[in-house]
């Protein structure tokens, strides 16, 4: 449904604002000057938003918006804007929305006749694409795979016959494991781990999984990790 300002009279404005993903100055000057004039900021953790606020000297009311509660905070946040009180959705890194429940209360929103407005900015998923080398203009994001080593392969080989990247998110704590499953099945993909994006310690390994496999077995990786795939050969410039 499109935006209807009829529809949305005398009702608020939902914001979606990008905030950085790690580096502070990674913030557009229209996310800050709407950040500094919406009524409520609803946000995943007060902690980090405020961190954010704190830096730039703005000073909004927070309310804690996550997955656990979105059940009772989505008919709250819902009846703000009904109210005519214009309200910021943020996430604790990048884009609201992206693998979070932003969704839900964005769905919510359309369903009323609130009007939504996008503030874009930082996004983990194009960051890490952008700057894995491997072919961005035609890729698949798929947020997070599932936990058993069989559904793994079976959601890989499936995504590895469109000719696709593939992106997703990964946990330090698996990124062994699945990159064991990626050799085993796809053993001449390409494949970039990015983890710290922006960040001090920002880090972009790239190779197959066998060369990955290498360069991790002895480290400790901190961080949520991304994960670019290529699953065939990598086309080159030809000068």
């Amino acid at each position: 449904m499109p935006f209807n300002p009829e529809l949305a009279e005398g009702k608020g404005t939902l914001y979606i604002v990008s905030t950085p993903i790690g580096n502070l100055e990674d913030i557009t000057l229209r996310a800050l000057r709407i950040l500094k004039e919406v009524d409520l900021i609803a946000c995943e953790d007060t902690r980090v938003t405020r961190k954010l606020l704190t830096h730039y000297q703005i000073s909004k009311p927070l309310v804690s918006y996550f997955q656990q509660n979105q059940l009772f905070r989505i008919p709250y946040l819902i009846g703000k804007l009904k109210e005519g009180r214009n309200l910021a959705l943020v996430s604790d890194a990048g884009t609201p929305g992206i693998s979070d429940p932003g969704f839900f209360l964005i769905q919510e929103a359309i369903k009323q006749g609130i009007g939504i407005v996008p503030v874009p900015g930082a996004s983990a998923v194009i960051t890490a694409l952008v700057v894995s080398g491997l072919p961005s203009d035609d890729f698949i994001f798929i947020g997070f795979l599932p936990r058993k080593k069989g559904k793994i392969s079976k959601e890989l080989l499936k995504l590895s016959e469109l000719k696709k990247t593939i992106v997703f998110y990964e946990s330090p704590y698996r990124i062994k494991k699945t990159l064991e499953i990626i050799k085993e099945i796809l053993p001449e993909a390409k494949v970039s781990l990015a983890r710290e994006l922006t960040k001090k310690f920002e880090e972009v390994l790239r190779g197959s999984p066998e060369d990955l496999l290498n360069q991790i077995t002895n480290r400790e990786l901190k961080g949520e990790i991304i994960v670019v795939l290529y699953p065939k050969s990598v086309p080159e410039f030809k000068g």
